[in-house]
C-alpha cells in the first residue's frame, strides 16, 4: 500500500495534514499515526491518544458503513483552540448517533464514542459525498 500524507498552511499558520487511504480496516494504522504526527508537531501530545481513538472510529465507521473506494483523512487547527479530525467518504448518507441497550452489540458505538471523546462533532455534505469529523479542545487550560 502506497500513500502520501501531505502539510498545507492554515490561517493560523499551522499546518493541516491529510491522507488519502483505501476504505479498509488496514487503513486504521496509518490514519492513526498521522493524527498522532500532527498532534505532536502542534506540542499537543496530551491529546495524541484521543485523536486516535477519534479518527480510528471515523474510519471504521466509513469501512464499515459505505462501500467506497477509499477515505481522505484530514487533521487541522482552524484556529488556537480546536483541533479537527475528519474522515471523508463517497457515500451521501449520513451517520446518526443510536442508542444501544445491553452491553452485547457488537457495533453502533462508533458515533457514541465520537460524542464523549470530542467537543463537539458533525458532518458535512460533500459534492462528492461526506466528511465526519469530531473537534478537540486544544486550548491550554480547558
Amino acid at each position: 500500500m502506497t500513500v502520501t500524507a501531505t502539510a498545507r498552511p492554515t490561517r493560523t499558520g499551522h499546518p493541516g495534514y491529510t491522507q488519502t487511504l483505501p476504505c479498509a480496516a488496514r487503513s486504521v494504522v496509518p490514519a492513526r499515526s498521522l493524527v498522532r504526527i500532527a498532534l505532536e508537531t502542534w506540542g499537543l501530545e496530551r491529546l495524541a491518544d484521543t485523536g486516535a481513538l477519534v479518527v480510528t472510529e471515523l474510519v471504521s465507521n466509513s469501512v464499515t458503513h459505505t462501500s467506497t473506494y477509499s477515505v481522505r483523512v484530514t487533521v487541522s487547527r482552524p484556529s488556537e483552540t480546536f483541533v479537527r479530525i475528519a474522515v471523508a467518504d463517497n457515500s451521501k448518507t449520513i451517520p446518526t448517533l443510536r442508542t444501544t441497550t445491553g452491553g452485547h452489540h457488537e457495533t453502533g458505538r462508533g458515533l457514541a464514542i465520537i460524542d464523549a471523546l470530542t467537543w463537539r462533532w458533525g458532518t458535512d455534505l460533500l459534492p462528492e459525498g461526506k466528511r465526519v469529523w469530531g473537534d478537540l479542545r486544544s486550548e491550554v487550560g480547558e
